[in-house]
């Protein structure tokens, strides 16, 4: 993602009252989704506990921590989590391996 593009996120959460985290480490290769579901949660606004308590009502048992591995791409992401991800965000699956 360009800067530009994160300082335009930036102030439109900002503008909402949503103030999300910059990513402090590096991503991993374990998986091709994490980034993007990460940069698509956070442009619709919606907070990591709020995604993951969606992800649990959704049937899939996920923790903070390992949620926070799936989208830094340091663990493999099941069908399952990609599928309720997918149906949150109200994407295609393509796109979140884009």
């Amino acid at each position: 993602m360009s800067t530009k593009m994160s300082t335009i996120i930036l102030i439109k959460n900002f503008m909402r009252g949503v103030f999300m985290k910059i990513r402090k480490q590096e991503y991993g290769n374990c998986n091709m989704v994490g980034k993007n579901i990460e940069r698509i949660r956070k442009e619709k606004g919606i907070k990591q506990k709020d995604f993951i308590s969606k992800l649990q009502l959704m049937g899939c048992d996920i923790n903070p921590t390992s949620y926070s591995k799936l989208e830094g791409q340091i663990r493999i992401a099941t069908d399952k989590e990609i599928f309720a991800a997918a149906k949150i965000l109200n994407v295609s699956i393509d796109l979140l391996f884009e």
